[in-house]
């Protein structure tokens, strides 16, 4: 990669300056020359690739455009795919095809010729296409065996399950059947499955008579597998032993965390939470990928309008920014992009959250212990010793948390919290009924934000469905609008499961507080008026905002009845 350096010199490509300030990068983050340089920004991606390709004389590929199989990857162990950067892509016959960060590297090459005995063919690729593409396919190899695999090596015999009266669980033997090989290689499977699937919880629930396996994908669950109902208590053990919870106690909730190691570099948090129920404990786990943390805000679903008001309504020196919605529509994402959007040097950030879910550098963030009486007035009320600029609260649940929030709010200090609602306006309705004040109400609210998570459309089977125009006229698409813009719908296909739907977009309502507002409420208007007014001031509702997607084509009509109701 020296060579490269200079090659790229000589050829105009780069200079000498920039050479040794990318070659100080690598030297501190152990990069590829490469890498350093599109990360300097001193070259795009694509012309180093063309150079490489047209200097070495081999074919530059993108990676994302290939499936490769997995008969493919087992051919090379990830040890040396991660050692020389490379990844094996296709095979015909007794050649291979390798993609490669340095083409050049000829031990590498020589490396996999005798690993493989095979003609090696190589092809170049950006170094983080390659990263990825083996975090991808070896997480995947690692976790190939299926869910009928794991049960063909289950000798039922060589486990020993409690009976039905809860007092006469063995620990001991508890913990054994947990560490079965079967048990750990089903826990593993769902573990990884799950991740792989994009999934955002997972829930392992047992009943009567069956034993049931499922996942939230895009907001909806879907059953994976039912495995037998004897592993039902081996299995829930193996989930708290690795989660460092107490196995011997079945009949009250445990909350714990497990941390899965990925390979280079990856980890996956796993939140979990057992529950007993009427026939067993059932598990619910949450799945927290920091790297599929989305903290730019322009790419949550914001319309432009909507966004710059909520980037006035936060970036006000004092006030309170409120996020609305149910539990699981994206409230944490929007205020993460918030703190992330406010967090500069000359801000100090106090957050109060239950559970931390992702950590943010340059945020002081706490936990909350109810059992000790760390809550979230005990936190907030410390956070105003503490010389705060921004607090963040996650979630106003009682009269106690709303106040001093409220207080804090008037007295020079910025706070961003969560609130259970329906919509922007009814959560005046829901701060007046814990006991606020109305014009402690009107005085402290700069902004607020109601949200839902609506499906998109998978990219890959979309196809544009006919929708009558009394439908679209229903859902409150605006009479101007109808025939004016196509309507589609998802197929189904491999890379959405058969669904039709991949990834999911937020929508927005926002409401500001401008003096109308103020005076309704004031006045002591009801949720049902302050909307009319809020409407009539500019507020895009959620229904709006859904059919807007539905309109840019993002969405389908289903999605916008299920997320949304009529205005």
């Amino acid at each position: 990669m020296a060579r490269l350096g200079e090659l790229l010199v000589q050829n105009n490509m780069i200079t000498a300056a920039q050479l040794n300030q990318a070659q100080d990068q690598l030297k501190k983050d152990g990069t590829r020359l490469g890498t350093a340089l599109t990360k300097l920004g001193i070259l795009q991606e694509q012309e180093l690739m063309s150079f490489m390709s047209k200097q070495y004389r081999v074919p530059a590929i993108n990676l994302s455009d290939f499936e490769i199989d997995t008969d493919v990857i087992k051919l090379i162990p990830q040890e040396v795919c991660e050692k020389h950067m490379l990844i094996p892509v296709n095979r015909a016959g007794a050649s291979l095809i390798v993609s490669m960060a340095d083409p050049s590297n000829i031990f590498a090459i020589d490396d996999i010729k005798f690993l493989t005995n095979l003609n090696i063919e190589v092809v170049v690729a950006p170094e983080a296409q390659i990263k990825k593409a083996i975090e991808k396919y070896y997480v995947n190899a690692g976790s190939a065996a299926s869910y009928e695999e794991v049960m063909d090596g289950l000798d039922e015999s060589e486990i020993d399950f409690s009976g039905e009266d809860e007092g006469e669980v063995n620990v001991v033997d508890l913990e054994k059947s947990a560490e079965d090989a079967p048990v750990v290689k089903l826990v593993n499977l769902i573990l990884i499955d799950a991740m792989k699937k994009n999934a955002s919880d997972i829930h392992v629930e047992p009943y009567e008579k069956e034993f049931r396996v499922r996942y939230r994908i895009d907001g909806m669950l879907y059953e994976m597998m039912r495995p037998p109902m004897k592993l039902r208590n081996a299995l829930v053990s193996r989930i708290k032993i690795m989660s460092q919870l107490d196995i011997s106690e079945r009949r009250l909730p445990q909350d714990g965390r497990i941390k899965l190691k990925l390979g280079k570099g990856k980890e996956m948090d796993y939140r979990v939470s057992i529950l007993p129920t009427l026939f067993g404990e059932k598990v619910v786990l949450r799945l927290l990928d920091k790297s599929n943390l989305q903290l730019d805000m322009t790419k949550l679903g914001f319309e432009q309008k909507q966004l710059e008001e909520f980037l006035h309504g936060i970036h006000k020196p004092y006030g309170m920014g409120l996020v609305t919605g149910p539990t699981g529509s994206g409230k944490t994402t929007t205020l993460y992009s918030a703190l992330s959007d406010l967090n500069k040097i000359d801000k100090n950030i106090s957050t109060a959250e239950d559970p931390v879910e992702f950590n943010l550098p340059g945020i002081n963030q706490v936990q909350m212990h109810e059992d000790i009486g760390l809550n979230f007035a005990a936190a907030l009320r410390s956070f105003l010793r503490q010389d705060p600029n921004i607090i963040m609260v996650g979630e106003v649940r009682d009269f106690e948390t709303a106040e001093i929030a409220i207080k804090a709010s008037l007295t020079g200090h910025f706070v961003l919290s969560t609130l259970h609602t329906n919509d922007a306006p009814s959560t005046v309705t829901r701060l007046l009924n814990m006991g606020i004040e109305p014009f402690l109400v009107t005085a402290s609210l700069n902004v607020i934000v109601a949200q839902r998570l609506a499906r998109k459309i998978c990219k890959d089977c979309k196809a544009e469905v006919e929708v009558p125009p009394a439908t679209l006229k229903d859902i409150q698409v605006p009479a101007a609008q109808i025939g004016k813009f196509a309507t589609f719908k998802g197929k189904g296909c491999a890379n959405c499961s058969n669904t039709g739907y991949k990834g999911r977009v937020a929508v927005y309502e926002v409401m500001t507080f401008a003096d109308p507002l103020k005076e309704v409420v004031l006045n002591g208007a009801a949720a049902s008026d302050l909307k009319p007014t809020a409407i009539k001031h500019g507020m895009q509702t959620l229904r709006m905002s859904a059919n807007k997607k539905l309109m840019e084509g993002v969405t389908t009509v289903e999605e916008v009845v299920r997320i949304s109701i009529a205005d």
